[in-house]
């Protein structure tokens, strides 16, 4: 009597199935959070920023002539997002914002911070982020899809 060695169709096809259903759900929780720790980066930058117009403010009492932009080993760390003001800072008032670098995956994402340290997130409608769900938020920088802080 010969015994039959290795799978049957049906259990390799159950296997594929299976592998399937949680490549489906896996890479989707993946990709978005990939997506968030790229987000990281413009939310440190700019906390940074703020605390450097702050000591510049602190020294000459005006926000004028201070960075609006990583320097140095900063700049070189960055790798996702454009630093600028849209404004050059006043005596009393900044406006630091961080936007997604064109031709990523984070295209059309905004982030900004002020001297109130009120901070704001703008999403270009039909954006690659626009299409991944995220959303603009007045309030906060947004970590999540839908405008979630």
């Amino acid at each position: 009597m010969r015994f039959a060695r290795g799978f049957t169709l049906i259990e390799l096809l159950i296997t594929v199935v299976i592998l399937g259903i949680i490549a489906s759900i896996a890479l989707p929780s993946y990709t978005s959070y990939l997506t968030r720790s790229k987000l990281v980066e413009a939310h440190s930058m700019l906390a940074d920023l703020r605390v450097k117009q702050e000591q510049r403010f602190q020294d000459a009492r005006s926000y004028s002539a201070a960075l609006c932009a990583p320097t140095g080993a900063a700049a070189a760390q960055v790798k996702y997002f454009d630093f600028a003001c849209p404004a050059a800072p006043s005596a009393t008032a900044f406006e630091i914002r961080a936007t997604g670098k064109a031709g990523t995956d984070l295209e059309g994402i905004m982030f900004s911070i002020n001297e109130n340290n009120v901070r704001a997130t703008v999403v270009t409608g039909g954006s690659k982020m626009a299409g991944k769900g995220f959303a603009s938020n007045a309030t906060c920088w947004v970590m999540k899809k839908a405008g979630q802080c």
